[in-house]
């Protein structure tokens, strides 16, 4: 009897362990000028509806207001690859973006996307070097994790982290609730 409540205090704990993102050195939040975190849990959908519904830019426009004007390197299709140069307009700023982690989920791990971006701008006003990512995981219940991070360098992103409320926070709010709301519809 005792074994057997171990075994089902393990699994519990288990259950209750989350993936976290995976951070590149010198863009690891509490070492760069801003971070922001946003987080939502959504019931019916996959980690792969979700990811398959934010790599394709198509569906940007739906998802989330502040991500315009995307454009590929070398003519590539509207859907984001690993390794894949892009760059698009956020805040007014041009960025540029190579995808740097693509995972499909799998039974026991989530997927997940980054990508880093920066600005090409002589004006270190404008100067931003950023991590963006995703994860989508499974939770027990038929529901889905959606995590989104982003640790961002550069007086842009100081002049962000002390405007309250942070409109990134905001912003990334917006885009991560479109973007379930995007998926369900695609998925259904």
């Amino acid at each position: 009897m005792i074994a057997r409540l171990m075994i089902s205090a393990a699994t519990h704990q288990a259950s209750l362990m989350q993936h976290s993102i995976h951070w590149p050195n010198g863009l690891v939040p509490g070492e760069v000028d801003n971070f922001v975190s946003n987080e939502i849990v959504v019931a019916g959908l996959t980690p792969n509806a979700a990811l398959d519904t934010l790599i394709d830019t198509r569906t940007w426009a739906a998802q989330y207001d502040n991500a315009t004007d995307i454009e590929f390197h070398d003519g590539q299709p509207p859907h984001l690859t690993a390794g894949l140069r892009f760059q698009f307009v956020t805040f007014g700023l041009p960025v540029q973006a190579e995808i740097t982690e693509l995972e499909r989920a799998t039974d026991d791990s989530p997927a997940r996307i980054a990508w880093h971006g920066w600005t090409e701008s002589d004006d270190p006003n404008e100067q931003l070097d950023v991590h963006h990512a995703w994860l989508f995981e499974a939770l027990p219940g038929d529901r889905l994790r959606l995590l989104t991070q982003e640790t961002q360098n550069g007086a842009p992103a100081r002049d962000m982290a002390t405007t309250t409320p942070n409109p990134m926070l905001n912003k990334h709010q917006e885009w991560i609730e479109g973007l379930a709301q995007v998926a369900a519809n695609r998925d259904s």
